[in-house]
């Protein structure tokens, strides 16, 4: 039997001993040939249309056969696509129509008071992207290398890597991703994504003038970089929700990488989520002023995952180094034309003159709001992350000792970036060894980024909100998706048990 109705008040069961209830609008929504995902973590229910599991279907079908095809593919047809790619992106009049594109996603944000501080497709953004697809380019190939060898008297066993398969992606809408997960394709994989809405005019000139000429002056498939081309957020659950993906990656806000991952889990795929960020920093007692105010400053130049949310400054030091820190505040919020916005901890307060207090005018993303500049905050608040648009936003605590601020790293934050400010090298190393970040720094936060840091685009970065990740670092980069065959050849092909 298929469900082909529902009816407001219908209980679904979930998590094995639970009920959700459906509502009248969801009721209402469905017809017949929807889908209905029942999150088992939550209760949530979630509605795919027809049209639009249809839609995906096309995109993962194009990507599926891609894959089978890859294998008679050249590592210099992969070469060539990138080089392309990047040629296609840098030259002005292929360019033309991919900014005018982006002008009217911009536009069409800022009206309905989205932020589009990751949407813009800025001449510096445009530049990441041509060196980021000439660093695939410049890649070594993944495929068919062999990892390790196992020798026995007439035979040997060789463990070569592989491509994984096809890697669903969902992503906030931030054009330079393409990049990124285009570098799925250096290890022999292919992909179906779906960008965030606000950049699905972008990303479709993107695929039209620059990826799908990339694809056809190379000879690589047609689908082996498939758009799903929908606003609907129900396409990420549809994508996810697909037994075909070999990997499932979301990249954007907590919970709704959060509720990607479950949909993915309960499909059997393997995951590789991407969500909550904000980085910490701490000063100790030994930190210098200058240094201090310096790593602030450059961890709050805009806002991304890794950027300075939370500071935990030693109560011993806390006289010459919290003035420091709003100093700071006030330079990084001077550089984006405007003031910062600071959360100081209940009981910390009194470290924080009384002028930070005062409403002010802060800049969110639907346009200037009068606010307290400083409001206080609930100890158990530490981790929440600050979204902000032009206003820098920052959370500040006055810690006994830096052991104190890695615990409350270790129980309040998505365990994601941490630095010390310290000259003392013997404290360096023990706050390495206790904190329970992927990511540790003695210096800016901004650092952590797949190009900046290691040369490689990146699919997302990874926290340990979930726990420590089994078998490979933070950073997810095209070359990092691969599977591992094994094969014996004989030499003495009279070998037997």
């Amino acid at each position: 039997m298929r469900l082909e109705t529902l009816t407001a008040g219908m209980p679904i069961v979930y998590g094995g001993d639970r009920i959700a209830v459906v509502d009248d609008a969801l009721a209402a929504a469905f017809t017949a040939g929807d889908r209905l995902v029942v999150v088992q973590t939550t209760g949530d229910l979630l509605h795919i249309p027809a049209a639009v599991h249809a839609t995906v279907t096309s995109a993962v079908d194009a990507a599926v056969a891609a894959f089978e095809a890859m294998g008679s593919i050249g590592d210099e047809q992969i070469t060539e696509f990138f080089e392309v790619f990047a040629n296609r992106m840098e030259d002005d009049r292929s360019f033309e129509p991919i900014a005018a594109a982006n002008d009217g996603d911009v536009a069409a944000a800022r009206q309905r008071g989205r932020s589009v501080t990751r949407l813009i497709l800025s001449p510096q953004m445009r530049a990441e992207m041509v060196d980021g697809l000439r660093g695939w380019a410049r890649a070594p190939s993944g495929r068919n290398v062999v990892v390790d060898t196992v020798e026995h008297p007439g035979w040997r066993v060789d463990l070569v890597q592989a491509g994984l398969g096809v890697v669903g992606f969902v992503f906030e809408g931030r054009p330079n991703v393409f990049a990124d997960g285009a570098g799925v394709l250096r290890s022999g994989n292919t992909m179906a994504l779906r960008i965030g809405s606000d950049a699905l005019g972008t990303a479709q000139a993107i695929v039209a003038h620059a990826l799908d000429p990339a694809l056809a002056a190379s000879g690589l498939p047609a689908g082996a970089v498939s758009l799903v081309p929908s606003r609907e957020r129900s396409a990420g659950w549809a994508l996810f929700s697909d037994p075909r993906l070999a990997l499932a990656v979301a990249r954007g806000s907590g919970p709704a990488v959060a509720q990607l991952g479950a949909v993915a889990r309960q499909a059997g795929l393997p995951v590789s989520l991407h969500g909550t960020g904000g980085a910490w920093v701490v000063a100790s007692e030994n930190a210098d002023p200058q240094v201090f105010s310096t790593v602030v400053v450059a961890s709050l130049d805009r806002k991304v995952c890794n950027t300075l949310n939370t500071c935990c400054v030693v109560a011993s030091a806390a006289a010459e180094l919290v003035p420091r820190f709003l100093d700071a505040l006030d330079e990084a919020g001077r550089r984006r034309g405007t003031v910062a916005k600071l959360h100081v901890a209940e009981g910390s307060e009194g470290e924080v003159p009384e002028s930070w207090f005062v409403p002010t005018e802060i800049h969110r993303a639907g346009g200037p709001v009068e606010e307290p500049r400083t409001e206080i905050l609930p100890g158990d608040r530490l981790g929440q992350e600050w979204e902000w648009e032009d206003t820098p936003e920052v959370s500040l605590v006055v810690v006994p000792d830096v052991a104190t601020a890695v615990d409350l790293f270790n129980q309040q934050s998505p365990r994601f970036v941490a630095s010390l400010v310290s000259s003392d090298e013997a404290e360096q190393q023990r706050f390495f060894d206790t904190i329970d970040a992927p990511f540790v720094g003695n210096g800016f936060t901004r650092w952590v980024d797949g190009q900046y840091a290691l040369n490689k685009p990146e699919l997302g970065l990874a926290n340990w909100q979930s726990g420590r990740l089994f078998g490979r670092g933070g950073i997810l980069s095209g070359d990092s998706v691969y599977t591992v065959r094994t094969r014996v050849t004989q030499t003495d092909l009279s070998v037997a048990r």
